[in-house]
């Protein structure tokens, strides 16, 4: 099973980014893909998840009506539009695969992630 996400910057506040999560090793499309972001000092977050079976999408309170988690079946990839960022959205960002669908702090208990990307939200 490997992930690898893409797509972080540094962007101004109210600015976009779309985070890619490219995965192998595993049945995709019969999967779930979550995105967790970590600050430094805190907690890792559960910020959004698909499941690519059947679409259903979940949002973490906190990023509610500004991202938007989205698959694409035939390039084994999930996204993460995130559209109005605010400085506290800075943090790295990482997916997992099932079983690890879940928001908020604390929510994800599985293995060590990989790299993820860096998202910095300039004020």
């Amino acid at each position: 099973v490997q992930l690898v996400e893409s797509g972080g910057g540094l962007v101004q506040a109210g600015g976009s980014l779309r985070l890619s999560c490219t995965a192998s090793g595993f049945a995709f499309h019969d999967a779930t893909i979550g995105w967790f972001r970590q600050a430094p000092g805190k907690e890792r977050e559960g910020v959004s998840c698909v499941n690519i079976r059947d679409g259903a999408t979940y949002y973490a309170d906190s990023v509610k009506g500004r991202f938007a988690i989205s698959s694409d079946n035939a390039e084994n990839t999930a996204y993460l539009q995130m559209n109005n960022l605010r400085p506290e959205d800075t943090a790295v960002y990482y997916c997992a695969p099932s079983p690890w669908c879940c928001t908020g702090s604390g929510c994800y208990k599985g293995p060590a992630l990989g790299q993820g990307t860096q998202v910095t939200v300039s004020s």
